[in-house]
């Protein structure tokens, strides 16, 4: 059967458990599923549990499958980093022999005394924080002197936070295009990300107007070759973002998981081109990962695992659905980090094979070389296709 689309759904930062390469990356005995599983009493994800998730990795309250309903498997990161831009760039076919710079002790005189003279005001902080946190602690600051507050984490970023109505989205918005200007060439961090929040002093909120400015990927990936065909690459969530907007044909963005799998569904009853609709639900990441919740995750994790019939009900015959992550991020560990390890994959679909493992694959590049030889478009020079497992 001739494939017609590839839907890829990334939960960012679901691990599966620690990489081989764990202990450089200061990651020893970190497993976002399993350590959660175990914290919280055990996960509730029937549907996934039905995929084979329950099969690549002991989960507590996950049971092994004799039959999954999917092809199941891990896949291992080669690029030297663990951040969100690296983990989605390798997954659509690029690795990176250099991990980008970041900044434990914030940012040094020579780019912040040149951000400051550029946007023409000062800046508050300048030192890696959790961001609900700095906004509580600066916040009132910020309104009174109007100094936007800038912060980074153990990614590599540069984070600028601004009350919407202290720096209008626009302004804010200007103020990143600067500072990625600025973060170039050993300063360039993978993301410059706007923060815009609003309420007053003890009720701080930030709001879906965040945006990341990222660098563009070095060589082309997939998505480059799907659009250069004239194939769809439907981005939904952060993709866009990622990926700078190169290789992307359409994009729209979202304020939760709840409302990427809605857009992502959307964008699978209306648009029946051929090509690839690639998501993020970032949710898991940001608001339990990073602020080491792992009740939360946990039933983040439900909620998106009883939307899955909704997903799988909306394939064509034509369809195959992926169900993937960028990296871990273990929230019963003392840091906020992403953790090096193994992500899952999930494949299903009519055309689909059932309950074959496809073992542990190399890198995470293997997606990317299985879903160009679905879509029959050029191989990427990394990671090797497991199509003739999964496709009858």
């Amino acid at each position: 059967m001739t494939i017609n689309r590839v839907i890829a759904i990334v939960l960012d930062s679901v691990g599966i458990g620690e990489a081989p390469d764990a202990a450089a990356f200061g990651d020893v005995g970190s497993h976002t599923l399993g350590n959660i599983g175990r914290v919280v009493g055990g996960l509730q994800l029937p549907h996934m549990e039905s995929m084979g998730l329950s099969n690549i990795a002991i989960v507590q309250g996950l049971v092994p499958q004799r039959m999954p309903t999917a092809c199941y498997g891990k896949m291992a990161e080669t690029s030297a980093g663990k951040d969100t831009s690296t983990g989605h760039w390798e997954l659509m076919g690029i690795r990176l022999d250099k991990p980008f710079p970041v900044y434990p002790d914030g940012f040094p005189p020579e780019v912040m005394d040149h951000f400051e003279a550029e946007i023409g005001r000062g800046w508050l902080a300048n030192y890696p924080a959790s961001g609900t946190v700095i906004i509580d602690e600066l916040g009132e600051e910020h309104i009174r002197t109007g100094k936007p507050i800038v912060y980074t984490s153990a990614d590599s970023v540069f984070q600028i936070a601004a009350h919407e109505e202290v720096i209008p989205i626009d302004e804010l918005y200007r103020i990143c295009r600067i500072a990625r200007e600025i973060l170039r060439g050993k300063h360039e961090v993978s993301r410059v990300i706007a923060r815009p929040f609003v309420g007053s002093p003890g009720n701080f909120e930030r709001t879906a107007n965040r945006h990341d400015f990222s660098v563009l990927p070095p060589q082309p990936t997939i998505l480059d070759s799907l659009k250069s065909r004239g194939f769809m690459v439907y981005a939904v969530g952060k993709i866009e973002d990622i990926f700078a907007g190169q290789g992307i044909t359409e994009a729209v963005h979202t304020k939760s998981n709840m409302d990427g799998v809605d857009k992502t569904l959307a964008a699978m009853h209306e648009r029946r081109e051929k090509g690839l609709i690639f998501t993020n639900l970032v949710d898991f990441d940001a608001k339990f990962g990073h602020r080491n919740n792992p009740q939360g995750y946990a039933d983040s994790l439900a909620e998106f695992d009883q939307r899955l019939p909704e997903i799988t009900a909306a394939l064509a015959d034509d369809d195959v659905l992926v169900l993937t992550a960028d990296h871990g991020n273990d929230p019963t560990t003392p840091g906020t980090d992403h953790s090096r390890e193994y992500v899952p994959i999930l494949i299903y679909g009519t055309p689909v094979r059932k309950g074959i493992n496809i073992g542990v694959r190399e890198t995470f590049a293997d997606l990317a070389a299985t879903i160009a030889e679905i879509l029959e478009i050029q191989l990427p020079p990394q990671g090797s296709s497991f199509k003739s497992l999964i496709l009858a």
